[in-house]
C-alpha cells in the first residue's frame, strides 16, 4: 500500500489534529513524521477537549498504530504530561504507542540554550516557543545528538553529561538568565524513568515492512507549510522540514510511496509569533477573528494574529507539497461576518503577482483583494454540504477555483462529526 499525508498550508493551527483523528479509522497506522511539543494537535472527542504535542493524533482510535518517526525531537517531560492525559482519559495505548529508536531527545540544556539565545535577540526575536526544540536539531545536524535508543544504552548517563558540558559553554556566550538547571534535570531523569517502558522500534523498518504487508499509513505533520526550515518565511520558521519531502527523511519512507497529500488550511489566516503575514488586520476585523475562532496557541497560550485568507501564499504551498485534495477549516468562524476578503495576488517592486518574493520579510507585500458577501447566519447544526447558505457554498467553490485544486471537506466546528463532504 501507500502513505497519505496531512500537512497543514499556511503558518500552522490549521486543525490538522481533529482532521487526523477523523480520517485515522480508514488506516492502519498513524505516523508523526517531524516537529517537537512546540506544535499543539487539539481534538475534541465527546465533548472532551485533548491536546496532543508529540503523540500522532490517531492515538484515540483503539484500533490505530501510533508511531513517533525519527523525524520528531522529543522531550520526555512533555511525553509524561500527554501520557498522564491519557492515562486519565483511560484510553490503552501501551501495545499501540511505539517510537523510533532514531528519534532525537529534548534534555534540560537545549531549553536552556534556547531561551538564552532567544533572550539575547532582543527586538529581533524569531518567537521561538523555548521547548528546545532549535537547539535539539542542531545538535542533530551537528552529529552530537542524544537519540531515544542512547536512552537504552548503559552509558547514557556519561553521554547525556558531555553533551550537557558542550550545552554550557555555549550558554557562557550570552548573557545570564535564570534557569533552574538542577531541578529541571531531575525532571528530565524522573520522566526517562517513565518513558523507558515504551515500546521502542527502528522505525524505518516497522514502517517499510507493514507497507509491504498492505498496511495503510496516514502521516501526519506538525506546525505548518510556511514554517518550513527551506521554503518557509525564513527565519522566522522551525527547524525541521514541514513539507511533504519531510515525510521521507521523517519516516524513512521512498517518495515512490506516498499516495494522497492533504492539505489542511483555515477559511481564514493565523500565525502565531514573529515573522512577514501579509494579510495580517491589525484592526476590529481581525480582533473579531481572534475572538470567534479562539485563537490563541494551544501550546503557549498567545493570541494568534489574524487575517485574511491569502491564495498566493496558499498556491505556494500546495505547489511545494504535490496537494491532492485541500480541507478547509473553521468555515464557522465567518458566520458573522457581512464582508469576507480573500487575496488574490501581491503587490510588490512594482509587480502585481500571484508569486512569494525571495525576501518575504523585508520586502513590503501590499496584498491585492476581492471581497465576497458574508452569508450572517449560523451553520450549527449543519450536516450536509449542501445545506450550507449559499453564500457559504459560493465561497467555498471560489476558493476551490482559485486553488486550482479539489476542496473535499469544510469543517464547521472542533468536533469530529462537523465535517462536511464537499460536492
Amino acid at each position: 500500500m501507500a502513505v497519505d499525508v496531512i500537512l497543514g498550508l499556511q503558518w500552522g493551527d490549521e486543525g490538522k489534529g481533529k482532521i487526523v483523528d477523523f480520517l485515522a479509522e480508514k488506516y492502519d497506522l498513524v505516523c508523526r513524521f517531524q516537529g517537537g511539543p512546540n506544535a499543539g494537535h487539539t481534538l475534541k472527542i465527546d465533548g472532551r477537549k485533548y491536546v496532543l504535542h508529540t503523540i500522532p493524533s490517531g492515538i484515540f482510535r483503539p484500533e490505530i498504530t501510533n508511531v513517533i518517526g525519527n523525524g520528531v525531537v522529543l522531550d520526555p517531560f512533555t511525553m509524561v504530561k500527554e501520557l498522564q492525559s491519557l492515562d486519565a482519559a483511560d484510553v490503552d495505548y501501551h501495545s499501540r504507542l511505539l517510537v523510533s529508536k532514531k528519534a532525537h531527545l529534548i534534555i534540560p540544556t537545549h531549553r536552556y540554550l534556547d531561551a538564552a539565545s532567544e533572550s539575547a535577540k532582543g527586538h529581533s526575536k524569531i518567537g521561538s516557543t523555548l521547548k528546545g526544540i532549535g537547539p535539539a536539531y542542531m545538535d542533530k545536524t551537528g552529529r552530537n545528538g542524544l537519540r531515544i535508543g542512547d536512552m537504552l544504552a548503559s552509558d547514557f548517563e556519561s553521554r547525556y553529561k558531555a553533551i550537557k558540558t558542550k550545552h554550557l559553554g555555549l550558554v557562557n556566550l550570552y548573557p545570564h538568565i535564570d534557569f533552574d538547571l538542577e531541578g529541571e534535570e531531575e525532571r528530565f531523569f524522573t520522566s526517562i524513568e517513565r518513558i523507558r517502558n515504551l515500546r521502542y522500534i527502528n522505525s524505518e523498518y516497522f514502517i517499510n515492512n507493514a507497507l509491504n504487508d498492505g498496511k495503510k499509513i496516514l502521516a501526519e505533520g506538525a506546525q505548518g507549510s510556511m514554517l518550513d526550515i527551506d521554503f518557509g518565511t525564513y527565519p522566522y520558521v522551525t527547524s525541521s522540514n514541514t513539507i511533504t519531502a519531510g515525510v521521507c527523511s521523517g519516516l524513512g519512507v521512498a517518495p515512490s510511496k506516498i499516495r494522497e497529500v492533504i492539505g489542511i488550511a483555515k477559511a481564514y489566516c493565523t500565525r502565531v509569533g514573529s515573522g512577514p503575514f501579509p494579510t495580517e488586520l491589525n484592526d476590529e476585523t481581525g480582533e473579531k477573528l481572534r475572538v470567534a475562532g479562539s485563537e490563541f496557541g494551544s501550546t503557549t497560550g498567545r493570541p494568534r494574529r489574524c487575517g485574511w485568507i491569502d491564495i498566493p501564499q496558499l498556491l505556494y504551498t500546495i505547489m511545494l507539497n504535490g496537494v491532492t485534495q485541500v480541507i478547509i477549516t473553521k468555515l464557522d468562524v465567518l458566520d458573522t461576518f457581512d464582508h469576507i476578503d480573500v487575496c488574490t495576488a501581491y503587490g510588490y517592486d512594482n509587480l502585481i503577482t500571484d508569486e512569494l518574493p525571495f525576501d518575504i520579510v523585508n520586502i513590503p507585500i501590499e496584498p491585492q483583494y476581492e471581497n465576497h458577501a458574508g452569508w450572517n447566519q449560523s451553520l450549527e447544526g449543519i450536516v450536509n454540504f449542501e445545506n450550507l447558505p449559499e453564500k457559504a457554498q459560493l465561497y467555498i467553490h471560489h476558493l476551490q477555483k482559485l486553488l486550482k485544486t479539489k476542496i473535499s471537506m469544510v469543517s464547521t466546528g472542533p468536533e469530529r462529526e462537523k465535517l462536511l463532504a464537499v460536492n
